[in-house]
């Protein structure tokens, strides 16, 4: 999220702006920020995801939403929207539009340079406030690299890493696979490592 402080407005008028504008944009105790637009490879990998765990999720009692399902942490009065988010058995939504979901158990983040601190610093706390949250999954742009944090029974999370292309992340929740090979399947990694180091040399002091 590239965040750009607005006025303050209700959840209602919050709601009522996304429903009816072209922009998305996250809410947090009365505040909107404008999300920033997606790179080709984070398109290419969220479309990757999503292709894997549809097919895997065919037969079982879950679903998989890309990008535009907004997901509401009640206790933060936030909406966000994460990149990718699987729901399972019955799906809780806050009104009768079915288009902020109250119980995803697995959401994934594709992290960018403008977007990292935050996605795994403030956005994963207030993601754990939600019950039904069971699964976090980072995914570099830049690289072969995965990174899951699983909810155990006393709360605390379990990180492991993946950074090999023949590696293959479990998605223990919903019991589903993620090989690297094919998240990153079409991903030009040249090209975005050469586009992050302009930006960062663009961010430089004179």
């Amino acid at each position: 999220m590239q965040a750009q402080k607005q006025h303050h407005i209700s959840p209602e008028e919050y709601l009522t702006g996304e429903r009816d504008g072209d922009i998305r944009h996250e809410y947090f105790a009365g505040e909107v920020f404008a999300m920033a637009g997606a790179s080709r490879e984070h398109n290419q990998i969220s479309t990757n995801i999503v292709r894997l765990l549809g097919n895997q999720l065919l037969e079982k009692p879950c679903s998989v939403f890309a990008s535009d399902m907004k997901v509401k942490i009640q206790k933060r009065r936030k909406y966000s929207y994460p990149d990718i988010v699987v729901v399972c058995e019955k799906e809780e939504y806050e009104d009768e539009h079915n288009d902020v979901l109250l119980n995803p158990v697995v959401l994934i983040e594709i992290l960018s340079g403008s977007t990292e601190a935050y996605d795994r610093g403030d956005k994963f706390s207030h993601y754990q406030e939600i019950p039904s949250f069971t699964e976090y999954i980072l995914v570099s742009q830049y690289t072969f690299k995965m990174e899951r944090f699983a909810r155990q029974a006393d709360n605390s999370w379990v990180y492991t890493i993946y950074q090999g292309e023949e590696d293959i992340l479990s998605v223990e929740t919903i019991d589903c696979e993620l090989p690297l090979a094919e998240v990153y399947r079409k991903v030009r990694f040249a090209e975005q490592g050469a586009r992050r180091n302009r930006l960062t040399v663009r961010s430089l002091p004179d």
